[in-house]
This record gives C-alpha cells, structure tokens and sequence, in this order.
C-alpha cells in the first residue's frame, strides 16, 4: 500500500535514485512527499528536472520527513548528523526512521550520530540498479513491524530481500557487492581469451556477458549445485576439461576464495 507519509532522501547518488525512482513509479511514494537533500545548487536543480522531486541543499528539510533514506558516502555522515538532530528538536514526538545504505558503517554508530531516530542497516548491491538486485538489511533498536514492513517494500523493488544478523552483514557485503566485480574480472578476462583464439573484440564481450548471465540463469532455474552443471559440461577429455585443468592449475578457485575473505575482514575493520 502507498506511504503516506514525507519521504526524506539525504544524498541522491546512483544507488539513492536506484532505489527512490521505483517507490515513484509503482506510487509507493508520491513524488509530492519526498524531500531529498544533495550537496550543491547545480545538482538539485538537474536531479529536480530528472526526477520530478523536490530537491535542495537544505538538508533539515530531507531530516524533518518521518522516513529519511541515508545515502551519502561514508566519510561525510559525520558532517550531515547535525542537521538529522536539529530537525528532531524541533518536531519532538516523532518517532523517525533512519534507512542507511553506507558500507562499513554499523548499527551502533548509526544510533551513536543520530539518537532518537530508529536506524536500519541496509546493504543493497550494484544490480539493484537494473533491479536483479540482492539487500541484506539488519534492524535496530525499535524498529516496529509496520516500518519493517515499509522497508522490506522499498528494497523489494529492486530485487530479493534477506533480514539477517548484522555480523552477517560482512560476508553479505563481500560476495554481493564486491562478488560483481569479481564477476566481472571473470567475464573480462574469458572475452581477453576469446579475442586472442581469434574472436573481434564486441563479440567476445558480448559472448562473455551472455555465458555468465545464462549460467547464473541455468543455476538457479534448476536449483543446480555448481559442481553439478560442471559435471554436465564435462566431457572425458574434452575442451571443458583443458580448461579446467589450467584454471585449477592457476588456483582460480582459491583466489575467489580469498577475495571473498579479504573483502569481509576489510568490511570489519571499516567498521
């Protein structure tokens, strides 16, 4: 059902409108009732234009919304958390949602900045910009059904939701939001291939992009453990097999492991 309530955005990046254009186009949110806040003159006026919002440099006008999407980069949420606290002054009573989707930054320092407020943890990734994508989300102190409800809804529009523990959060974050650019090393590097066995270079890339999207499909249509649709591609020395050998042989499996490990200890030690 639509919100009825001012729907407050703080930093209107990539994955801010990502996330705000569907709440607008399924009528979730009307764009009459959102309030979002970016840095200069010039952006507000063309993010107006785009999104057909109302959009300013005053951020107390984005934190006086009851429900208030947090979206600027890490390193300034130190400078927007004073104008979060003089707009809860001067509307006390309230009982305001803060919806976070800063990496590396957890529940308790989101409730040490921004007291009063409910907080959410949020940790959507890249293909959500395309709405395939995948949101963990970890609840604070005080989140009721009915706004967990809400939340669950928003992020619901651009792809699958989990709930899960905040220290789930780091390998959450490390095989979903790093996993696409490892993804894409992958897919790169097998068009590189490709181009040298003498494909032009559109083709290969194209045919790359399609092999991993029709895999991930395959996987997931038939609920297929990846060592199964190894074996089905597999032949007794065949090319797959070649090829396996050499991926073995570089420790491809091991890297993606460690890549995977390294991203979520780095996530721990941002937070």
């Amino acid at each position: 059902m639509p919100w009825s309530e001012a729907f407050g955005v703080v930093g209107l990046g990539r994955m801010a409108r990502a996330l705000l254009l569907p709440l607008l186009e399924s009528g979730l949110v009307e764009r009459s009732d959102v309030r979002a806040a970016v840095a200069t003159e010039a952006s507000a006026l063309k993010l107006a234009g785009e999104l057909g919002v109302q959009v300013c440099t005053d951020a107390a006008q984005a934190w006086s919304a009851p429900v208030v999407l947090l979206a600027v980069k890490p390193q300034q949420i130190e400078a927007v958390a004073p104008a979060a606290a003089a707009a809860l002054a001067s509307a006390p009573g309230q009982e305001p949602l803060l919806i976070s989707v800063l990496a590396g930054v957890p529940l308790r320092r989101l409730q040490a900045l921004f007291p009063g407020r409910a907080c959410v943890r949020a940790v959507p990734n890249t293909p959500a910009l395309v709405r395939s994508g995948l949101t963990g989300l970890s609840w604070g102190e005080g989140v009721g059904e009915a706004r967990r409800e809400e939340v669950r809804q928003l992020f619901a529009q651009v792809g699958e939701v989990l709930e899960l523990p905040e220290p789930q959060l780091d390998p959450f974050l490390a095989l979903t939001s790093s996993g696409p650019a490892f993804l894409a090393l992958v897919a790169e590097s097998m068009a590189d291939g490709a181009v040298a066995a003498g494909l032009p270079r559109p083709l290969a890339s194209h045919l790359a992009h399609r092999t991993m999207a029709g895999t991930a499909a395959l996987l997931q249509g038939q609920e297929l453990h990846p060592g199964e649709l190894k074996d089905m591609v597999t032949s007794p020395a065949g090319t797959t097999a070649a090829g396996l050998r050499e991926l073995e042989r570089a420790g491809l499996r091991s890297a993606l492991i460690e890549a995977v490990l390294a991203a979520a200890e780095r996530s721990r030690q941002l937070a």
